[in-house]
């Protein structure tokens, strides 16, 4: 979704341009008659201008960003954006951000249907230490009702120029216009890109001579402007990677700078650049060469004749066991791998390099693999930005096979990433050789399998046998289900208590620690599906197994992918034995649908021997991301499931 719109940008200024700003306050009898947004009835609210200038000061060691918005409230319940929050980076106490020239009005209907005026208490702003290195400035826009004209602007100034400042033309409410102009000067060379699916109605340059002064030296500038019209909401739906992979904004990146004397100092490096750096560095190249940690750690652990995938599955289960993670993500190690071994504790590079270091103790070829993860957003493909990765996980290649391993959580298995890791691309960082892309693929699918016994008795309830079979993903969730619990007998009575028509009679669960193998549940189960069978028909949905109540996908028109993580893989099989008295007189309808280009199917199907009635359900996701252009029809097949599930079985007895 990423468009570089210019790979080497040359561009400047640092004069605020005031021609393309609208008056602060200004009564607007546009935004004020307005009673709703013909692009988009159902929004809360409506940007109806807002534009943003950044500019370098003149010792081009800061720049200073003006932000003015105005936005009209339709239905002020569903309206967020009266709760202003500036995030400031504070590096130290001599790099900081900082924010100033906060002011904000408010015209809205009074209680006699005139207009009102409110503005904004600086008394109410407030700053919050959030962490460390972050500091909020927030506001509340007073006296937001319906039909309110919400109007408000802010200067920001930061020592911080590597990424110039960016601009979102997307928000969870609909823009009219959206305008941003950039002012940089021309001794700054920066890489721009252009993120999501909307094109640009406005992209235009020119240079101004001599508007900016470092000292002496007068330098030319250049003028960039860019706008979108009739910007539409991002709305947000399940199955998604970070947003901000996805809307619409542009992004700014220093690649070079000239500096006075006429040298240029290159910012964004090249690959090899980045891979000598991290090889020499002290957490994370050093890292991966103390093998001597393990080598006499490795015989005790090791019995000598395996091979190479037994022996590498070993010291996986080990680091797994021996290094607890702290939940802190990174690709550089806390305090080196010795500590985190003698700790029994660390962060994903501390468990992640210490797997590698082992395995490579163990004469077996392993490279760590730097990664961004889903919440983190998409790394930059054309020019290297380490800061872009937050994550590190191993690969280890035996017998012509590579496996990517990460040993931060005991309950995945070999080979099988977190689905947090599921996302793009990942750099190999070797050795020995120069770095390289890896395609961060599920190597298991999501896999559910449910058989069902049962039996419909004399007094109306329904008795039998419930089996769940899970693997992969399927597998690794539910483990995790059921370790939240003290114990398997809490794990079944919350099940039990959170199915009201169903009471567990016994169960047992197989394979729990045995997390290379399928896991298996099995209950006896009485479900009270009727008081008797007094009644000459009986109405009975046989979908009361992972029943889908809702279509996740609801969008008319989704610009971004539908990602999974992984294949998805279901299937139900019910066989219910019913009275002789008894037939199937209506039943659901014999489906197979599929979609195009090999997405999956999902099949439904119903028989009856005897009486006996065999209920049969899969559905199978064959892809983990499905494009937009693949949207309507996944979005139609969970719809057709839903309207399916929705069907009752109807049983009459025979005449």
């Amino acid at each position: 979704m990423k468009k570089l719109l210019l790979i080497c940008l040359i561009v400047s200024s640092v004069l605020q341009s005031k021609a393309q700003d609208f008056p602060f306050g200004e009564m607007d009898r546009n935004a004020i008659t307005m009673t709703s947004y013909d692009k988009d009835t159902s929004a809360a609210a409506v940007v109806v201008r807002e534009f943003g200038t950044t500019s370098f000061l003149h010792d081009g060691n800061k720049i200073r960003h003006r932000y003015h918005v105005r936005i009209k409230v339709f239905n002020s319940a569903r309206f967020t954006r009266g709760d202003v929050v500036i995030p400031l980076y504070q590096g130290s106490s001599t790099r900081y951000e900082s924010v100033d020239k906060i002011r904000g009005i408010v015209y809205y209907p009074g209680p006699d249907g005139g207009l009102q005026k409110a503005e904004l208490d600086k008394k109410s702003i407030i700053r919050e230490k959030s962490s460390e290195h972050l500091e909020l400035v927030k506001f509340a826009m007073p006296n937001i009702v319906d039909g309110s004209v919400v109007e408000y602007e802010y200067e920001i100034e930061t020592p911080y120029i590597f990424n110039y400042h960016p601009w979102q033309f997307q928000w969870d409410i609909p823009k009219i216009y959206s305008e941003y102009v950039a002012l940089i000067p021309a001794v700054f060379v920066y890489n721009v890109s252009l993120i999501g699916a909307l094109k640009l109605d406005k992209s235009d340059g020119k240079v101004k001579k001599e508007c900016f002064q470092p000292g002496a030296h007068r330098i030319d500038c250049s003028e960039l402007t860019y706008a979108m019209n009739d910007v539409p909401a991002f709305i947000e739906e399940d199955y998604m990677t970070s947003p901000k992979n996805f809307i619409s904004a542009i992004n700014f990146e220093l690649s070079e700078m000239t500096l006075l004397n006429g040298s240029k100092e290159k910012i964004t490096k090249e690959w090899k650049d980045v891979d000598y750096e991290m090889k020499k560095h002290e957490y994370f190249g050093k890292q991966l060469r103390r093998d001597d940690i393990f080598k006499k750690i490795l015989p005790t652990i090791l019995k000598g004749d395996e091979s190479d995938l037994e022996k590498a599955k070993t010291i996986y289960s080990y680091i797994q066991s021996r290094v607890k993670w702290n939940n802190r993500y990174g690709h550089f190690t806390d305090e080196g791998l010795k500590k985190a071994i003698e700790n029994r504790a660390g962060n994903v590079a501390d468990i992640n390099l210490a797997l590698i270091a082992a395995l490579g103790a163990a004469d077996l070829d392993a490279d760590a693999v730097v990664l961004s993860t889903r919440e983190n957003g998409v790394v930059h493909q054309l020019y290297p930005v380490i800061s872009d990765f937050n994550y590190v996980v191993a690969m280890v290649n035996i017998d012509g096979r590579s496996y990517l391993l990460d040993a931060t959580d005991p309950l995945l298995p070999f080979g099988l990433l977190p689905m947090r890791c599921m996302n793009g691309q990942g750099r190999i960082m070797s050795m020995n050789k120069p770095s390289e892309w890896i395609d961060l693929v599920a190597s298991q699918k999501r896999s559910d399998v449910y058989s069902l016994e049962l039996e419909l008795q004399a007094d109306g309830k329904i008795v039998g046998s419930v089996k769940n079979y899970k693997m992969g993903y399927a597998a690794f969730y539910q483990r995790h289900e059921i370790k939240k619990f003290n114990s398997i007998d809490e794990f079944v009575e919350n099940k039990d208590e959170n199915m009201p028509n169903i009471r567990i009679l016994d169960y047992a669960i197989t394979n729990l620690d045995s997390i290379e193998r399928t896991l298996e549940e099995a209950y006896e189960v009485e479900i009270a599906a009727f008081d008797s069978l007094s009644y000459d028909q009986l109405f009975f949905n046989p979908f009361f197994m992972d029943k889908m109540d809702e279509n996740p996908f609801k969008l008319a028109e989704r610009t971004y992918p539908v990602d999974l993580g992984a294949p998805i893989n279901s299937r139900i099989i019910i066989s219910l034995r019913i009275p002789e008295e008894y037939e199937m007189v209506v039943k659901p309808r014999d489906v197979s649908l599929a979609l195009p280009n090999k997405g999956g199917r999902f099949l439904n199907r119903t028989e009856v021997i005897g009486n006996k009635v065999q209920f049969s359900q899969s559905m199978e996701l064959e892809k983990s991301i499905y494009q937009p252009e693949e949207y309507p029809a996944l979005k139609e097949l969970f719809n057709r499931i839903i309207q399916l599930q929705k069907t009752d079985v109807i049983f009459k007895k025979k005449s």
